[in-house]
């Protein structure tokens, strides 16, 4: 869920940690599937309309089931579905705007439910045991047992806590509404340190050198520079930064399988090499389309980005090479779609 949509939200909602288990079934029961590589669309839905969908798109004969989790599980997911990650053979489906995680099996099939949150928004593990969750509204990084799927306890961190990544056991956490990237201690679970950024430091990602890529999100006040920046965690004064004329709309901040180049939106789909002097080269226009959701195959490189429409209709997915820039496929997925995960 974006920026514009979240914002329209004027509640938190609360809950007392528990799991709700289901029985497990052992053969999917309306899903056929090759043996090829899976591709999960996170799907939002419509904000308060309980309508967020999981679709699933099968590279082995190309085809797309467009609502995976229900046809797997005959019950709706919830409202706005965030984001999923692959933990300890589990998918775990953060729902945003119902407070939960739904942990699904291999076949995703419901095995349980975690509650107990505010408005969660990723799901990091930071060992086979223990995984963070940021929140938009909770001021604070949930803590959970992967085990039993039960809150544990929380770290405190104001503001909207968004991206996450791990690295010589220290959490790198992102911020919406504050200027800094926080570090969080996994051994002891505490708030260690923080990095000044500059505005709305949203998105994260980790290259082939364990360099740290941040990237300041989309504002259209020509008062304000926004920035991509490269972080050195073991010391933190070695950085570079690049900086965006406004208006500027980027997001979804992405790197591909070697880790060796950075894909972004910003009207289009952007590329840049991590070493390289020159702050992008737009690899995919948008021209009409409204580019929402991005991510890069780790096995093909292509490039995979939803065109949200109008927000209201099912959305567009489009393939393309990420050398060319050639479209390769388009296909239907959810309403909203914001993400992609890559089994």
């Amino acid at each position: 869920m974006k920026t514009v949509k979240i914002i329209l939200a004027s509640f938190a909602l609360s809950f007392t940690s528990c799991v709700k288990d289901k029985p497990n079934k052992t053969v999917p029961t309306t899903v056929n599937l090759s043996t090829g590589k899976k591709v999960f669309i996170i799907n939002e839905g419509n904000f308060m309309n309980t309508n967020a969908s999981v679709s699933l798109y099968d590279t082995g004969n190309e085809s797309v089931v467009e609502n995976y989790f229900y046809a797997q599980n005959n019950t709706a997911l919830g409202d706005v579905a965030q984001s999923i990650n692959k933990i300890n053979n589990d998918y775990y489906i953060v729902v945003n705007n119902s407070g939960k995680i739904v942990v699904c099996n291999e076949y995703f099939v419901v095995r349980r439910t975690i509650t107990g949150l505010t408005s969660p928004r990723y799901i990091l593990p930071v060992s086979n045991q223990k995984a963070y969750v940021s929140d938009l509204y909770a001021n604070a990084i949930s803590i959970v047992d992967l085990n039993n799927g039960t809150k544990t306890g929380s770290i405190t961190c104001g503001g909207w806590t968004e991206k996450m990544v791990v690295l010589y056991n220290k959490v790198y956490v992102t911020n919406m509404q504050r200027n800094y990237l926080y570090i969080i201690d996994t051994t002891n679970n505490m708030l260690t340190d923080s990095i000044y950024l500059g505005y709305k430091a949203g998105d994260i990602v980790l290259d082939k050198n364990d360099q740290l890529w941040v990237m300041g999100n989309y504002t259209t006040n020509p008062s304000i520079e926004v920035k991509l920046t490269r972080i050195n965690p073991l010391d933190t004064t070695d950085r570079a930064t690049f900086a965006y004329s406004s208006p500027y709309q980027a997001s979804a901040l992405c790197i591909n399988r070697t880790k060796d180049t950075l894909y972004y939106l910003n009207n289009g789909v952007n590329k840049r090499a991590i070493t390289s002097t020159l702050l992008s080269e737009k690899i995919v226009l948008a021209g009409t389309k409204n580019f929402y959701g991005l991510g890069i195959h780790p096995t093909t490189g292509d490039i995979y980005v939803s065109d949200a429409l109008d927000f209201i209709q099912k959305a567009n997915i489009y393939i393309y090479n990420s050398q060319t820039g050639e479209q390769k496929k388009i296909f239907n997925a959810g309403i909203n779609a914001n993400g992609f995960y890559f089994d």
